[in-house]
């Protein structure tokens, strides 16, 4: 077998691989990921690169504590989620480092988390004066959850006596150009209504990237080749 198709396959296998056992790690986003998930991803990027540059490396060299690795994670999660002393222990536990507006300052010096992380956080969520925070608590993943003062929350419906209908999720019709049959049949509609919706936006169905109807059949129709508009 030639070096560079031998290389190509190899490569294919192996990414294949790491996005099955990735996968079976569940669905979190990056920011979400434990410590010892963490970790985990980094060792099984690491032992698939070893049989990808070196091909005199059998691949199970690679495959074999990949999988090793998955299984203590996926045990692990499993353990941590029937055991509550093992699941501090390893992720630690969530820290209030604001208490009514005021910075807790042993706290962040405990937690090695500085002033200016906090006030950038802050920023981050359109907060700019700590006096209107509640509480901010350090996640154990690293984001700031805040909650700010009563009087300095945003108004809500609720707060007026108001109660909106259900606003529900947005089902998509067409999907980058494609028609989502189930979702049609999930909105008791067919291909005829959708045609006609397209139809009074001036469009035909292959001329739309993409389009949804929501729980109070309100719809949304966007034309494929839509150009930045240049002042």
């Amino acid at each position: 077998m030639p070096e560079a198709l031998n290389v190509f396959l190899r490569a294919a296998l192996l990414y294949s691989i790491v996005l099955l056992m990735m996968r079976l790690m569940g669905k979190r986003e990056i920011g979400q990921l434990s410590l010892f998930d963490l970790v985990v991803a980094i060792m099984i990027a690491e032992l698939a690169a070893i049989p990808m540059e070196d091909t005199t490396v059998p691949l199970h060299i690679g495959i074999i504590p990949i999988a090793t690795l998955v299984g203590a994670e996926m045990l692990l999660s499993y353990i941590t989620l029937k055991s509550e002393k093992l699941r501090k222990a390893i992720e630690g536990t969530p820290s209030i480092i604001v208490e009514e507006g005021k910075i807790l300052g042993k706290e962040i010096e405990r937690l090695r988390y500085s002033v200016t992380d906090l006030v950038s956080q802050l920023r981050e969520k359109d907060i700019s004066n700590i006096s209107d925070v509640q509480y901010a608590i350090l996640e154990n993943n690293g984001e700031l959850s805040v909650i700010l003062k009563p009087e300095k929350r945003p108004l809500t419906p609720g707060d007026v006596g108001i109660n909106p209908p259900a606003g529900g999720l947005p089902l998509p019709l067409i999907l980058d150009g494609q028609i989502q049959s189930e979702n049609l049949k999930r909105a008791n509609k067919d291909i005829k209504w959708l045609e006609n919706i397209v139809k009074k936006e001036g469009y035909k169905i292959e001329e739309v990237i993409y389009a949804h109807v929501d729980a109070q059949e309100n719809t949304y129709v966007c034309r494929k080749d839509i150009e930045r508009e240049v002042p």
